[in-house]
C-alpha cells in the first residue's frame, strides 16, 4: 500500500540473483499501471513495453519474446510497463494476464513487480495468478504499518494461502536503523508470514538507478541470496510458474 519502501530495487535484485545463480530464464515484468519504473533499473536494450508485446499476434518462440525485453548481465531480462501518457487505457486485469500467459510458456521465474494500489484491476490478476508473494516493507512504522494492513486486507478478502506463502522483506534504505527496531519488525511478520529477510542498507541500491550485482556490498549480496533461497525452498517440484515484489507474482 505505501510507495517507497523499496518493491522495485527488490525485484530488480531477487531477479538479478535468481538469474545468476540458477542458470534459467527469468524475467521481471512491470505491472504498475502508473507507469512503472522496473526497466530503469538494469541496462534497456530494448524501448518496447508490455503494451507492444500484446499487440503481437505473431509470437511464437523465446525469440520473438526477446525483442521486448531487456536483459541486465546478470541475464535477468525485464519486460517495461507503457509510459506513454498518451496511452489512456489503464493496464488492466485482462493484460496482465494475457502477457503472463505468453511470458510462462518461456520463463521458469517470473516476478511481477507491483504498484502501491490493492484495488486496481492489474492487482486483481496478480493475486489470482500468484504462487507467493514477497511483501516490501521499510525498516520505518509507517512502512510496517503499511505493510500489516496489507497482510490484513489479503486474509480479508479471500487470500489467506498466500498470506502463509509470504516472504517479508525489510528494507533497510536509509543509514541508521538500529538492531533493535529491524529485531521487533521481524518478531512482528515472522508470526504472520512464512519468512522474514533483512536487506541491509547499500550504497549502490541507494542511489536508486541501474541496479549491477557486483557493485552491491557483500551484507546486500547475501541478503539477496538468502532471499532467493527462502522462496526457492517453496517452489514446486517442477519449478513452474512466477513470484512478485513487494506483491505478488508467480513462478
Amino acid at each position: 500500500m505505501k510507495g517507497g519502501v523499496g518493491k522495485t530495487t527488490t525485484t530488480t535484485g531477487l531477479g538479478s540473483t535468481f538469474a545468476a545463480l540458477r542458470g534459467e530464464r527469468v524475467i521481471a515484468y512491470d505491472a504498475n499501471p502508473d507507469f512503472g519504473t522496473l526497466a530503469y533499473r538494469i541496462h534497456r536494450d530494448s524501448d518496447r513495453t508490455v503494451r507492444d508485446l500484446l499487440a503481437d499476434k505473431e509470437v511464437h518462440s523465446y525469440s520473438d519474446v526477446r525483442s521486448y525485453t531487456s536483459q541486465a548481465r546478470s541475464r535477468l531480462e525485464v519486460l517495461a510497463s507503457e509510459r506513454d501518457p498518451s496511452v489512456s487505457e489503464a493496464f488492466n486485469e485482462h493484460d496482465y494476464t494475457a502477457a503472463l500467459r505468453i511470458l510462462e510458456q518461456f520463463y521458469n521465474i517470473i516476478l511481477t513487480d507491483c504498484g502501491t494500489g490493492l484495488m486496481n484491476s492489474a492487482m486483481a490478476g496478480v493475486l489470482k495468478e500468484a504462487d507467493a508473494l514477497v511483501l516490501v516493507s521499510s525498516a520505518a512504522k509507517d512502512g510496517a504499518r503499511s505493510a500489516g494492513a496489507t497482510l490484513e486486507w489479503l486474509s480479508r478478502h479471500g487470500f489467506d494461502d498466500l498470506v502463509k506463502r509470504t516472504v517479508v522483506v525489510i528494507n533497510e534504505s536509509r543509514k541508521g536503523s538500529t538492531a533493535l527496531d529491524v529485531e521487533q519488525l521481524k518478531s512482528y511478520f515472522a508470526e504472520r508470514t512464512r519468512a522474514v529477510q533483512v536487506v541491509p542498507y547499500d550504497d549502490h541500491l541507494a542511489e536508486g538507478d541501474t541496479i549491477d550485482l557486483e557493485l552491491l556490498g557483500k551484507p546486500a549480496q547475501r541478503a539477496f541470496v538468502e532471499l532467493a533461497a527462502l522462496l526457492a525452498d517453496d517452489f514446486p517440484a517442477n519449478v513452474g510458474r512466477h513470484a512478485p515484489a513487494p506483491g505478488p507474482s508467480p513462478w
